[in-house]
């Protein structure tokens, strides 16, 4: 068979501003060279790291804490004078959400944790203290409180021996105390909290909690009534929290939710709330563990991806290290979890600007995650690992672990996990780990109708991303009737139907979203899907989809698209039968689709930096779109499709 070729390439500076769309001939391979996207110190990083077999923890212990003291010591060298606060640290904005909050929590926990109150001749609490009135004049809420409440706490639990509160004055004193009423963001009288997610419950419940023991706040009736609303779903018997109820918003939070119900519970003396929340935390973290990445990463899917999900890792296993009976694994292999998930923080640390990567080329972020966050985003990330790394190495002190593997071990998994299977709307992820094959296959509700990282597709399979909160059809196509409306099958299923032996799930949707819309909105189209996700072996997965209209109906498109980490492209054809592969220097995820009653014409999209090319952890530079348009749909004649997954 004689075959001819074209290639197009695309590097560097050029290539980022330059947005191609390439029609792949029939019968004609393709290579597209993409390279220079990809950051290649995360492979060789990687690399290295899984060569060390064991880590000692005195070392790594010192290594973290040199990193810490390096870093902070820097943001803080780089204030001049809080009276006018600056606009700018280290070149990063501190204009937005949380800033001084956070920055506040940092400096508490690093001052507990290094004994020390004066860092680099700045006096801590006198600059929590001013940050504190920052956060109150900028009309901080919700983890801007939170974290004031933990800088507070960090000095001591009796205020006439904290050095914080010892060093303001009464109008100060008077302004900390503002900041830390729950009542700026839940309204106590309707128990509701204003304009917020379900898990800022557990916001504010750690808030009153803090309050509490703090003696700011001794009126011990409001702080039930906060914490009985707060435990609500967990009392009521939910083992996963809807963040969005009742549409089915279940992602990291409800992990994070848990969390902080049974931290404020166990501070407040409430066992009737630990006790009910524990069952939750028991299958939270079984399930946290078989979604978890060799190199720390845990949920693939949802709000808060990227670095923040690295860090939940160091979170999730320090509160594992203080409550053994959650434990889905050894310590050991805990702390190997731990170690990962660090070392790609520390990667991804920049330390000539002393910053996170978060707007590094081709990396996504949610809306929320403005420019004006950027600060904010790194002190965040002091904070949380500071506190993580006190608790978790107590931990593994306690129980005399001295060494423990560079990567944990991951055993083999394919089952599902309702998170909720009521007479309505189901709501659950399929999570699968067979040899090469590691992915989360979630069916839930985004923050609106179809967004990308909410749709049930195979999140982390091997090659292939997902564009960071984007109305796009990634797995899922999109049907544009011939009304030109967009319809999608998404946002839970009306029916879920996993096989026994987890190598298969089966959903059907008869009631359809429009991409974009409400949340929870359906649309009856006289339509149903049927799809079939299916394990071949421990390379392929295979999506089959069938059509069924119960009227005559006119589509005027079907079309999805296949985001890839890849950077080569090369289409071939075997025996009549077309194969797309999409490369990268260790592997080849091949697409075929098969069976199908729809012909589809395939293209690639290159997509340099356009928001559709940025993913979670780094750029997706290439996409294969597939359509079809202008069909029609008969009563009982059902039209088939499939869709092949192999990763070489």
């Amino acid at each position: 068979m004689t075959y001819a070729s074209s290639l197009l390439s695309a590097v560097g500076c050029a290539f980022r501003s330059t947005l191609q769309k390439i029609k792949l001939p029939i019968a004609l391979p393709v290579v597209l060279a993409l390279s220079g996207l990809l950051n290649p110190s995360c492979s060789s990083v990687a690399k290295s790291q899984s060569a060390a077999s064991q880590i000692d923890a005195t070392d790594f212990n010192q290594q973290v804490r040199s990193f810490l003291q390096t870093e902070v010591t820097a943001h803080i060298a780089d204030i001049k004078n809080l009276d006018a606060p600056p606009d700018r640290v280290l070149g990063a904005l501190t204009t937005g959400e949380f800033s001084w909050g956070s920055f506040m929590r940092a400096l508490g926990v690093y001052s507990e944790c290094f004994g020390t109150r004066t860092i680099v001749g700045h006096d801590v609490p006198e600059m929590i203290a001013k940050m504190a009135q920052i956060e109150l004049s900028h009309g901080g809420k919700t983890w801007a409180q939170l974290y004031a409440g933990m800088a507070l706490q960090s000095f001591g639990t009796d205020l006439n021996r904290n050095a914080l509160w010892q060093s303001m004055t009464s109008q100060q004193r008077e302004e900390y105390r503002k900041l830390l009423d729950p009542a700026r963001f839940y309204d106590e009288k309707t128990h509701t909290l204003i304009h917020l997610p379900e898990n800022y419950f557990g916001v504010a419940a750690r808030i009153a909690a803090i309050d509490y023991q703090l003696g700011l706040n001794k009126d011990r009736s409001a702080l039930d009534d906060l914490l009985n609303r707060a435990a609500k779903q967990f009392t009521d018997g939910a083992l996963f929290a809807d963040d969005a109820l009742p549409t089915g918003r279940y992602d990291r939070y409800s992990n994070e939710y848990a969390r902080a119900i049974y931290d404020a519970a166990e501070l407040t003396g409430r066992q009737d709330i630990v006790k009910a929340v524990a069952p939750s935390l028991k299958e939270q973290m079984k399930l946290w563990w078989d979604l978890l990445s060799e190199d720390g990463y845990g949920y693939s899917w949802g709000r808060s991806l990227g670095a923040i999900s690295y860090m939940d890792t160091l979170e999730i296993a320090a509160f594992l290290g203080q409550h053994p009976e959650f434990r889905p694994a050894a310590l050991p292999q805990l702390a190997a979890a731990y170690y990962a998930a660090w070392s790609w923080l520390q990667n991804d640390f920049n330390s000539q600007t002393h910053l996170l990567s978060v707007f590094a080329f081709g990396r996504g972020d949610y809306s929320y995650i403005t420019k004006e966050r950027e600060w904010q985003q790194t002190t965040t990330f002091f904070g949380k690992a500071i506190t993580a790394h006190q608790k978790f190495m107590e931990a593994l002190k306690r129980e005399g672990v001295k060494y423990f593997p560079s990567r944990p071990t991951l055993a083999d998994v394919a089952r599902f996990q309702y998170f909720r299977n009521g007479p309505d709307r189901k709501f659950g992820v399929w999570v699968v780990r067979q040899g090469d094959l590691h992915f989360a296959l979630p069916f839930v509700t985004g923050t609106k109708a179809a967004t990308s990282d909410y749709e049930p597709l195979p999140h982390g399979f091997p090659g292939t991303g997902t564009p960071v909160e984007k109305i796009y059809p990634c797995f899922v196509p999109f049907l544009e009737l011939d009304d030109r409306k967009t319809i999608a099958a998404a946002d839970g299923a009306d029916e879920i139907k996993p096989a026994t032996d987890g190598k298969s799930v089966t959903a059907i949707w008869r009631h359809w979203v429009v991409p974009g819309g409400k949340a929870g909105d359906f649309v009856d189209a006289g339509l149903v899907s049927e799809v079939t996700w299916t394990l071949h072996g421990n390379s392929s997965l295979r999506r089959v989809e069938s059509l069924t209209s119960s009227q005559p109906l006119n589509v005027h498109r079907l079309w999805l698209a296949i985001p890839s980490r890849d950077d080569h492209l090369d289409t071939f054809y075997l025996q009549g039968a077309r194969s797309d592969r999409l490369i990268s220097e260790a592997k080849t995820l091949e697409v075929q689709v098969n069976n199908s009653d729809f012909l589809f014409e395939i293209s690639a999209y290159a997509t340099g930096n356009d928001p559709l090319g940025r993913g979670d952890r780094g750029p997706l530079p290439l996409q294969l779109i597939l359509q079809t348009k202008s069909f029609s749909l008969m009563p009982a004649e059902p039209k088939r499709w499939e869709l092949s997954l192999t990763t070489q």
